[in-house]
């Protein structure tokens, strides 16, 4: 793709500095060539600026006199991802269905969904339009997959649930495998079978290898504009709220609910039947238990207010050696008071 920088600040709609011309792609400060755009979000980064070829610099107005050519941005985060998506080429080289996927023929196929070979779709199952299913691919019966979908590859639905609009299910992700759920008899651990359902929203995205089981009973539920990320663990009648972030290897308990714009960073572990309010921040490899006040910055194992945790993990923690080491001359004092005392010598 190319695209005149003019062109580029109307379709995002920013004023622009310099003169005019030509831009192929975008990349980092100090790769970028003279036709590419690049960016400045960090100011740690703006020495930068002095060395890089790029031919334009999308920043904020602080920055934009630094450079020859910027696009003036109040959000770059947000811009960048505009221009990105711009010259990002589409994954795939195939249109329609192929001859080689499975199709069952009481499947609804909508327009210009594209399946590729070895893929499978269900008997009653409903494939929304514009929908892509890359190989190897699963789509169990009765299942709904929304419009302008993508399945990246081995990317699998489960029977009977719910897939709403612009979901993207990045490779090797499963939902609405089993819940965990056994009962403890003296044979050993019986199946409970799982015969709910899970619902995604719209604008979900989930990550490679992650996994969102399918409900007891009920519905795991993930809200609208959800991103979960690689490696993520969803448990069975989960309740995720809208727009939450999850991040990478962290693992949700069954029955836990999240509020809206709960964010979970890495290896952070929610136990079963947890209830974490609106806003919530736990930081990585944070456990947590019971219930967590809308809002809240936790992070530790088990979690604590961050404020708290930084300052045992910042002031106290690193006294703990010297702390050791006056506790073991402290026992030995004592030691020695206590046999002077059983001797019956005077110590004074």
């Amino acid at each position: 793709m190319k695209i005149l920088l003019s062109a580029l600040a109307e379709e995002l709609g920013l004023e622009y500095t310099g003169d005019d011309f030509e831009i192929v792609g975008v990349n980092t400060l100090d790769k970028a060539g003279p036709d590419e755009v690049s960016f400045l979000v960090n100011p740690k980064y703006v020495q930068q600026l002095d060395t890089s070829r790029a031919g334009c610099v999308l920043t904020s107005g602080p920055y934009a006199d630094k450079v020859d050519r910027a696009l003036i941005s109040s959000n770059v985060y947000m811009d960048l991802a505009k221009v990105v998506d711009l010259f990002a080429e589409p994954q795939g080289c195939l249109d329609g269905i192929s001859e080689l996927a499975f199709v069952h023929t009481d499947a609804k196929v909508a327009e210009g969904v594209t399946v590729y070979p070895f893929a499978f779709i269900g008997a009653n199952a409903v494939i929304g339009p514009d929908t892509t299913v890359f190989s190897g691919c699963y789509i169990g019966e009765d299942t709904s997959i929304g419009a302008n979908c993508i399945m990246y590859p081995n990317s699998v639905v489960m029977g009977g649930l719910t897939v709403g609009d612009n979901v993207i299910l990045q490779p090797g992700s499963v939902i609405g495998g089993d819940g965990y759920g056994y009962a403890q008899t003296p044979a050993g651990h019986k199946k409970i079978p799982q015969i709910g359902t899970v619902v995604i929203e719209n604008n979900v995205e989930v990550g490679s290898n992650s996994a969102i089981d399918r409900a007891a009973l009920d519905v795991t539920h993930i809200g609208e504009g959800t991103k979960i990320d690689n490696l993520v663990q969803i448990g069975h009648n989960v309740e995720v709220g809208k727009h939450c972030l999850i991040i990478g290897q962290a693992a949700v308990g069954g029955s836990t609910k999240l509020g809206d714009g709960v964010v979970l960073a890495g290896q952070v572990g929610i136990a079963d039947n947890s209830d974490i309010g609106a806003g919530a921040m736990i930081g990585a490899q944070s456990g947590v238990m019971g219930k967590v006040k809308p809002g809240s910055k936790l992070i530790g194992s088990p979690a604590m207010p961050a404020t708290t945790f930084f300052k045992a993990a910042g002031v106290c923690m690193p006294k703990l050696p010297d702390l050791f080491k006056r506790v073991k001359k402290l026992e030995k004092e004592l030691k020695a008071v206590k046999e002077a005392a059983e001797n019956g010598e005077d110590n004074e």
